[in-house]
């Protein structure tokens, strides 16, 4: 297993939309081990594939305290179940050290493939629902801040792009 780089904003290679897998592959299944090593090492609840670098409709997810958890999501495509949003504070690997208030659904339907590529259905509420929707966001090519004002887009950005010239 191997702790892979994490993108951070504004970088534009969060912005490619992943492309669908076709076939899961024992390839596929190294990057998720991978991608649950890094989140896990970040740490953090949730990672796309767009955030490593791999442009492929992935995402893992674990909300448990101990970690023991894990969720794969391979092509998963959302339906809402209910439109009332809910507010929640999120956060980001790609986006380090930023909380902002976003608009969601709470409950939500998603079908999927799993590590294994056997399809699979599930109805997810609350923050499952939520962080599942962010996931998702980047593999479209969408970040959290895109939600926020473009002055509150722009104070983040030029905050992380200020701190990544000094790791520099």
């Amino acid at each position: 297993m191997a702790v892979l780089d994490i993108l951070e904003f504004p970088d534009p290679r969060l912005r490619t939309v992943a492309e669908p897998v076709a076939e899961v592959t024992d390839t596929h299944r190294q990057l998720i081990d991978n991608m649950l090593d890094t989140m896990y090492d970040a740490p953090g609840i949730g990672l796309a594939a767009t955030q490593v670098n791999v442009h492929e409709r992935i995402l893992v997810m674990d909300l448990s305290e101990d970690q023991s958890e894990p969720l794969v999501f391979i092509n998963p495509e959302v339906e809402v179940l209910d439109p009332e949003l809910g507010q929640y504070d999120e956060g980001c690997l790609s986006v380090p050290g930023f909380y902002e208030t976003v608009n969601r659904p709470q409950r939500i339907r998603v079908s999927a493939l799993d590590r294994d590529g056997n399809s699979f259905e599930e109805k997810l509420d609350g923050l499952l629902a939520i962080c599942l929707q962010h996931e998702i966001d980047h593999l479209d090519g969408k970040l959290f801040v895109d939600y926020l004002s473009p002055l509150k887009r722009k104070r983040i950005r030029s905050k992380l792009e200020k701190s990544q010239r000094r790791r520099a």
